[in-house]
């Protein structure tokens, strides 16, 4: 029964501030992974925030609302990678050592890597390495098989080890590509 916009006794957005409050930070991290940049990833999760809100009543019934929002922004990333060129690419850095400005070159190295894939094996990458999802909640999250998901994560990462400089044999050596992977 609907009165004055209310469900049967739940309200149409109960638990959603809750829900946003808890996993922002997580999410957001996706949407800089995706996106590569932190004004597109506000921008994406604004948008994909939008469009979970108006299914928030359903999905919070019985549903997985970050497995839905993974999906939404994975879907909407795809679509504004196809209405805009890609941007260009700045050169990867050579990496000097284990330090902090090492590490933030090894960040930026991913994430210009990361860009340079397309958006279908970026958003592999992203779900099976850094939301550390398995490839069936991967496959759910991107509407493809699982098949696709391993075909695509291999594709990807051939093509990471290509751009990305491996560590070296000292230090680093159960680094890679784990570090690559902590974006701030």
């Amino acid at each position: 029964m609907v009165h004055g916009g209310v469900y049967a006794g739940m309200d149409r957005y109960e638990g959603f501030a809750e829900f946003v409050a808890a996993r922002q930070m997580a999410l957001s991290r996706i949407a800089y992974l995706l996106t590569g940049d932190h004004h597109a990833a506000q921008d994406l999760m604004q948008s994909a925030l939008v469009r979970l809100a108006g299914h928030w009543r359903r999905i919070a019934a019985g549903g997985d609302p970050e497995a839905y929002l993974r999906r939404i922004m994975v879907n909407e990333r795809n679509t504004w990678w196809r209405r805009r060129p890609p941007e260009p690419v700045p050169a990867v850095p050579d990496s000097a050592g284990r330090d902090e400005a090492s590490d933030a070159a090894s960040r930026a190295s991913l994430a210009a890597a990361l860009r340079m894939l397309p958006p279908r094996q970026r958003a592999v990458i992203v779900l099976r390495f850094y939301a550390d999802l398995t490839e069936a909640e991967t496959a759910r999250a991107m509407g493809c098989s699982v098949g696709t998901v391993k075909s695509q994560a291999h594709v990807a990462l051939a093509r990471l080890r290509q751009l990305l400089p491996p560590p070296d044999s000292s230090d680093q050596a159960d680094a890679w590509p784990t570090s690559y992977l902590e974006v701030q």
